[in-house]
């Protein structure tokens, strides 16, 4: 703990950029650390990790991901974009590099440099160099064939590519640099070339657009999203950073993203939602995401939204609570074109006469077609292994509760006495049966005509044999109505139950042995025993 406190200063320094350092927990520096001070300790830093980790943005943070996963993350992505980069401009001299723009993205993995042609050294471009993404599905000869199509797309609503070309581990793109920036920067009113936690993570003014900015730029977007539809081009990259302002109209970015596999911005919203399974359903809810911003300028604090908050029009949250309300994401996302035709984007009139053209060979669609069912596939299994978790998670923290505790407590108590009476009873029946049994074979053999009474022995004094000492039993009975011939007929063979363990009865013997001094003469004459 005391050397990872150094790293969470550094994490903290570091945070400082955006303004979001948060207080640590204190210090204390002595020799031996008691318990009660680590643990102390141990619960500060994990709630300071919790307040970053909850936060949408710092979660996706190249700063937190190396701290939390310093083995997975230690490459110096930057470094490596730029030799890919060097390596390409070695076969093109015309293009020269600027500066790198650093932190201008959220994704770990995609790095922009500031770009110029040296025949024309005043105009200025922007290079987007990423590496390939886990929903890469393309074979490599597709992939960079798609990629270089991407200059040929023209559409009034999607930013201009200028060059792209593409390798079997990377793909790199030139477009012109717009010093007005995104719709996000337009909404945050930031720099473009500011770090993108300075920008949008920790705002200065909270403030949405007006309700015709917001019916036209979402009219446009929504154009521009069926257009993509329909030619079977996925997408599922859409939010605020994505959409390049060009004076009135919205053009959109990084249509290169869904090619190189890349995860899209808002993957960790729609994948808890199991109806949430297609590329035209994610589209549709980062739009509601989109709408959102716009609206509140602010993203949701979370998703499902239970309520939302007063909105410019009432037609505004009509769409938003049939893109992120509880009901939608529980039974799934409009189609774009619903969504053209509720009454907020129905009557924008758009004033544009770029004719869209974006021509894509036939191979290259069923090409297309198949690695977006597997993206697809991919996200219906992310989907089902959140849901699995969710419950298990759900069912732990039901059963360790400390109601359900005490509940299983009773429970077990009741089980113990119920099986405690049942052992009970079982072991007396047992107990009952065997005397039964063992009284009925031990009995005395005994004449029919004269029974002898079972205190008949114990009267005449008749004495067990114990494996260390004589036990002689005797009788409280005051006379005795045994004959001879019943005593001669009594004999007591083998283990008697009523006696101790280890003790039989001697074989029978004669009335002089009975007693030393008994008198030797008929019995028939002693009626006193």
């Amino acid at each position: 703990i005391v050397r990872r406190y150094s790293d969470f200063d550094l994490l903290n320094n570091s945070l400082q950029i955006a303004g979001l350092s948060l207080p640590l927990p204190p210090k204390k520096l002595i020799g031996n650390m008691d318990r009660e001070f680590i643990a102390e300790r141990q619960k500060g830093l994990q709630n300071y990790l919790n307040v970053i980790t909850t936060n949408h943005i710092l979660s996706n943070c190249e700063l937190v991901k190396k701290f939390l996963d310093p083995n997975n993350y230690s490459a110096n992505y930057t470094e490596i974009a730029l030799q890919q980069v060097s390596m390409f401009f070695r076969s093109e001299p015309k293009w020269e590099v600027v500066e790198p723009l650093k932190d201008i993205g959220w994704r770990i993995r995609k790095k922009y440099f500031l770009m110029k042609i040296k025949n024309q050294p005043k105009e200025r471009l922007v290079l987007s160099w990423a590496d390939l993404g886990p929903d890469k599905y393309l074979s490599d000869k597709d992939f960079q064939c798609l990629i270089k199509l991407l200059p040929s797309c023209l559409h009034p609503y999607i930013y201009r590519v200028t060059f792209a070309t593409a390798n079997e581990s990377s793909a790199l793109l030139i477009r012109m640099f717009n010093e007005k920036g995104t719709l996000k920067d337009l909404i945050y009113k930031a720099k473009p070339k500011d770090p993108f936690l300075k920008k949008y993570c920790n705002p200065k003014k909270i403030q949405g657009l007006e309700l015709q900015q917001i019916k036209t730029y979402g009219r446009q977007i929504l154009e521009v999203l069926k257009f993509l539809h329909d030619k079977g081009f996925p997408y599922g990259h859409l939010h605020a950073s994505n959409v390049m302002l060009d004076g009135d109209t919205c053009r959109l970015l990084d249509l290169e993203n869904s090619l190189l596999g890349l995860p899209s911005f808002y993957r960790s919203y729609f994948s808890q939602f199991r109806k949430i399974n297609t590329l035209e359903s994610v589209d549709v809810h980062c739009f509601g995401h989109l709408l959102y911003e716009m609206t509140y300028g602010r993203p949701p604090d979370s998703v499902p939204v239970d309520s939302f908050p007063p909105a410019p029009s009432m037609a505004v949250v009509a769409v938003l609570e049939s893109t992120l309300s509880c009901e939608a994401c529980k039974n799934g996302m409009p189609t774009v074109s619903r969504l053209l035709q509720m009454p907020l984007f129905s009557d924008v009139l758009l004033t544009t006469s770029e004719k869209p053209q974006f021509k894509i060979p036939t191979k290259l669609k069923e090409a297309l077609r198949i690695a977006k069912e597997c993206i697809e596939k991919r996200l219906i299994e992310e989907q089902k292994q959140i849901h699995q978790h969710r419950r298990l998670t759900r069912a732990q923290s039901h059963h360790g509760s400390e109601e359900e505790r005490k509940k299983r407590k009773i429970l077990a108590r009741k089980k113990s006495k119920r099986s405690a009476l049942e052992n009970s009873e079982e072991h007396s029946a047992k107990y009952s049966n065997s005397n039964n049994s063992g009284s009925g074979a031990s009995s005395p053999l005994t004449s029919p005509s004269s029974p002898t009474p079972p205190s008949t022995s114990a009267a005449l004094g008749l004495s067990k044999r114990c494996k260390e000492r004589d036990i002689c039993i005797t009788s409280t009975s005051s006379t005795s109505t045994t004959t001879s011939s019943s005593l001669a007929s009594c004999e007591h063979r083998g283990t008697c139950p009523a006696l101790v363990s280890g003790c039989e009865w001697h074989e029978p013997r004669g009335l002089a042995q009975l007693h030393p001094e008994f008198p030797k003469r008929n019995f028939e004459e002693s009626q006193n025993l």
